[in-house]
């Protein structure tokens, strides 16, 4: 941005002396256009709208910034005695704190010129993105928001502030002689009329109660910052590192998302190993894409946080929209050591504070951006250890049953590869003929270009067509193989479950211990390492406690075994991440069987890791509210 919208003659001029700069609380884009101003203008005086009495503690905060603190001035209770306050969030993505650090490091006088009141009344206004800095005039767009902004009422309290910040401007305009006055952009067109027409004023009453300065807790660090605390914590690594910040507004936001994928995928690495990664770059391309639909679906061009976890929560799930929704709140500045660990901490909501002391007060935040409000989204987070490790105590052995959605969600797709081998049967009875009367299921190319060059002298030249029998008989036995080779330690639990009704399949597998992933009462979450599929259903031996079966020396092994022993058919399809291997065509051979190979890779990542998930319940009644605890 050029300064040219900054020359004595443009619209922020008050005088020769004075030029105001509107600003937009809580934004980083804001911030970094007051620093590149501030660092480019000969400034001999920053004029700040806060009250002269937070500036030693003010100040004394943005020292020890980029640890986040809190100025917090107490005012006198409400008509129903609730106490409330409001504060002066030290946020490096703040203009107003900005103003202050870029003054203080070149040596630039501070003026604070709020008046001071027994209570604050804030401003409830939603203004345009500052984003929107990036490609128009600061002149330009101040200028467009004059008809939009709210005008304050007579005699009000924010109207004998703008007042007196006219008349302190006056009195600074003796001793300065280049003032440069941050002002909000909500006040800015009645204070340049107020100083022009030098309207009258009432002197600011001495404060009752002296202001505090507290640290704030990580947790709460969502409801203080201007930005998100990981985007606020990237403004603070390109400060440390000397490099430009002009855009970050929009690409902390694309770095925000690649380190929560690098973290999801790290968690998952150690557990699921062998399963492929869904969030490739094109997802991450169409997730960008529906964000920025969505943000300018609501007028904005930077999106919020609760637009991200949304379009995660819909694209790659909850585990991976939990894990953005952690990440966003990272702020590894809070922990460092600083002068503010000897300060009480504070925690914050929306409109509330907890002091040190416990006492819960209204809190009115004084340099507030777009107001914060509450929007629900529907996501189910780990438990807690003890609360798991109480819920398996409780557990009833006696009494265990499937969850329906599951079984109907891998009952489909164990439909889907029976018909996938199916036609892989049909594959393989596919021959060639040559053309006599009928192009039978289609010319082969191949075939017939292969003949033409053994052949080149013939006059005349044969073509060959495909001919693809029917397939003959069906698959009874589907056999999945998630992991190869699979470890008997993590896999040990292994059983056979029979099917409720005629639409479920007899069901052998071996997955990891239920007991050990208790995530609701009398719900447990286990992942299968493989299984078995017989349809139509029938009671059969259970396939680990038969020991005709026990010449198997693997869990892979014995699963096949029982597949190839209780077909009816001569075919049993497997799934596997591997090749067949030679022991399991000898079994199959053993049972007179064939074993039809599909590939695992063949079918997404996300799929597979939906289908491996699933949950056991202890009792059918569980089932009125599994859906509460059951994340998707």
């Amino acid at each position: 941005m050029t300064l040219v919208a900054l020359t004595p003659d443009t619209i922020f001029a008050l005088s020769s002396n004075i030029h105001v700069l509107p600003i937009v609380h809580g934004s980083g884009d804001m911030a970094h256009t007051v620093r590149e101003i501030i660092l480019s203008r000969h400034v001999d005086c920053v004029g700040l709208p806060l009250p002269p009495s937070v500036q030693t503690l003010v100040e004394q905060g943005v020292d020890q910034l980029p640890v986040v603190s809190l100025v917090v001035l107490p005012e006198r209770e409400d008509d129903d005695d609730t106490s409330s306050c409001s504060y002066v969030p030290i946020d490096p993505c703040q203009p107003v704190i900005m103003g202050i650090r870029a003054a203080v490091s070149e040596g630039i006088p501070r003026a604070y010129v709020d008046r001071e009141v027994q209570r604050y009344v804030p401003i409830s206004w939603v203004g345009p993105d500052p984003y929107t800095l990036k490609s128009m005039p600061l002149a330009t767009f101040s200028a467009a928001m004059v008809p939009f902004l709210p005008p304050p009422q007579p005699q009000s309290s924010r109207w004998e502030r703008i007042c007196w910040m006219a008349f302190r401007l006056h009195e600074l305009e003796l001793d300065f002689h280049s003032i440069l006055f941050l002002c909000p952009i909500t006040d800015w067109p009645w204070l340049r009329q107020a100083y022009r027409e030098r309207m009258p004023y009432v002197s600011p009453k001495q404060r009752e109660c002296l202001p505090a300065w507290w640290k704030v807790e990580p947790a709460s660090l969502y409801f203080v910052l201007g930005e998100l605390p990981y985007v606020t914590q990237l403004y603070e690594q390109r400060r440390e590192e000397a490099r430009s910040d002009t855009h970050l507004s929009i690409d902390g936001i694309k770095e925000l998302v690649l380190e929560a994928r690098s973290q999801w995928l790290a968690s998952r690495s150690a557990t699921i190993a062998q399963e492929s990664n869904w969030v490739t770059p094109q997802l991450l391309q169409r997730y960008f894409q529906y964000v920025r639909n969505l943000t300018l679906l609501e007028h904005r061009l930077k999106p919020d946080l609760y637009t991200l976890i949304l379009v995660a929560q819909q694209m790659a799930g909850d585990e991976f929209a939990l894990k953005l929704l952690e990440t966003s709140k990272t702020y590894r500045y809070q922990t460092q050591p600083s002068v503010l660990d000897f300060r009480p901490s504070v925690l914050m909501g929306i409109g509330e504070l907890q002091d040190p002391g416990g006492e819960i007060l209204r809190a009115v935040n004084r340099l507030q951006g777009d107001p914060l409000v509450w929007r629900s989204i529907t996501l189910r987070p780990i438990p807690p250890t003890p609360k798991k490790q109480s819920w398996a105590h409780q557990w009833n052995p006696y009494r265990q049953c499937s969850w329906p959605p599951e079984d109907h969600r891998i009952e489909s797709f164990a439909a889907h590869v029976r018909n996938q081998s199916r036609n892989i049967l049909g594959a393989d009875l596919t021959r060639v003929e040559r053309f006599n009367a009928s192009l039978e299921d289609g010319i082969d190319l191949r075939e017939t270009l292969r003949q033409w060059a053994i052949a080149p002298q013939q006059s005349v030249r044969d073509i060959h067509v495909k001919v693809v029998p029917p397939a003959k008989g069906t698959i009874e036995a589907l056999v999945f193989f998630f992991e190869v080779p699979a470890d008997p330690h993590t896999f040990s639990w292994r059983t056979t479950w029979y099917a409720e009704h005629q639409e479920e399949s007899t069901l052998s597998f071996y997955a990891t211990p239920f007991a050990a992933n208790m995530i609701g009462p009398g719900i447990g979450e286990a992942r299968y390492g493989g299984a078995l599929f017989l349809f139509p259903p029938r009671l059969i031996p259970d396939i680990w406690e038969n020991p005709a079966l026990n010449f198997a020396t693997s869990l892979e092994e014995r699963l096949l075994a029982g597949a190839c022993a209780h077909s009816r058919e001569p075919y049993v399809a497997v799934v596997s991440p591997v090749p067949l291997t030679s022991v399991w065509r000898k079994i199959a051979h053993r049972f007179d069987r064939k074993l039809v190979p599909i590939p695992l890779h063949r079918f997404s990542g996300q799929t597979i890791a939906r289908l491996r998930r699933f949950h056991v319940l202890n009792g059918h009644d569980i089932r009125s509210y599994a859906a509460r605890f059951i994340r998707e």
